[in-house]
């Protein structure tokens, strides 16, 4: 195996993984509500060789956009 046929760990099909803590870090919030949030289905994650959770970059991004955009819009009488 090459150098080039070997993808860096922390990236799954060209798209980097985050850690549990740091989506946590991202959305204020403990590692562990992370994991609840992925258990529950909210936030799709990715299982490790070794059993650890990853979560999509881009996926993590729009979640945070999306809840960013809900928080900010006024509320309506």
């Amino acid at each position: 195996m090459t150098a080039a046929t070997v993808r860096h760990p922390r990236q799954h099909g060209g798209e980097r993984l985050l850690t549990p803590g740091e989506v946590a870090t991202l959305f204020r919030v403990d590692p562990k509500t992370v994991t609840r949030w992925a258990t529950a289905g909210r936030i799709g994650s990715i299982r490790t060789p070794g059993g650890h959770r990853r979560f999509r970059e881009s996926e993590v991004k729009a979640l945070l956009a999306e809840l960013t955009t809900e928080a900010s819009e006024p509320v309506r009488a």
